[in-house]
């Protein structure tokens, strides 16, 4: 189930593909039952959706979907921060700060999106790991499925990692700063500046939910 998840929110299984018991119980050597059961587990956590007679389809991405967890994000980060300018012990903030020297090195080299994508999840879990938000983060995982694919084409973009590395850069100068009157505007621009749906949609149609 783990595999098929990680396929999935890499774009490896594109929304639309047909999912068969049939190849996936010699994939994987397993009888019919276990394999429904995890197909199942899929449906329930929308990763797939199961229409009788026709199959087990990746679901597409759901841009009403992307619109609130990036909402839910917006509205916790902007306190998460808050709380790190109360004061950030000098060892965490050495952890971001190495973080972000990794993004850059990704930046440089070819065919390094996935690789970033974690270090972005990374930056961000720090920052809720050190507010003692954890299982925030974590709950927010468990409905992720859209965003992250919509994370994965939005990167795509040119020069969009390079802004996504000066925006964490800027976040934790914030931070750092105590700059308290800039958390929404950054904030803002960070996680909701690309959810223009119109233009997010043009060159993806064929993943988007319509």
């Amino acid at each position: 189930m783990n595999q098929l998840k990680e396929e999935i929110l890499s774009l490896r299984l594109t929304p639309g593909t047909i999912i068969s018991e049939t190849a996936l119980s010699e994939r994987y050597q397993l009888s019919r039952t276990p394999i429904r059961d995890i197909l199942k587990q899929l449906s329930l956590e929308d990763y797939i959706h199961i229409y009788p007679k026709k199959g087990n389809i990746v679901s597409y991405i759901d841009l009403e979907s992307v619109e609130q967890i990036i909402y839910l994000r917006y509205a916790l980060e902007k306190e998460i921060m808050k709380e790190l300018m109360r004061g950030i012990p000098l060892k965490d903030l050495h952890v971001l700060k190495d973080n972000l020297l990794r993004q850059l090195q990704c930046i440089d080299e070819p065919e390094n999106t996935d690789a970033f994508l974690e270090l972005d999840d990374e930056f961000h879990k720090t920052m809720f790991i050190l507010a003692g938000r954890e299982f925030l983060w974590e709950l927010i995982q468990q409905f992720n499925v859209h965003y992250v694919r919509y994370r994965k084409l939005h990167m795509l973009k040119k020069d969009k990692l390079k802004e996504i590395q000066q925006e964490h850069q800027f976040i934790l100068d914030c931070i750092v700063g105590g700059e308290e009157g800039r958390i929404d505007e950054l904030l803002h621009h960070h996680l909701r500046s690309d959810i223009r749906f119109i233009d997010f949609q043009e060159p993806y149609t064929q993943y988007i939910k319509q």
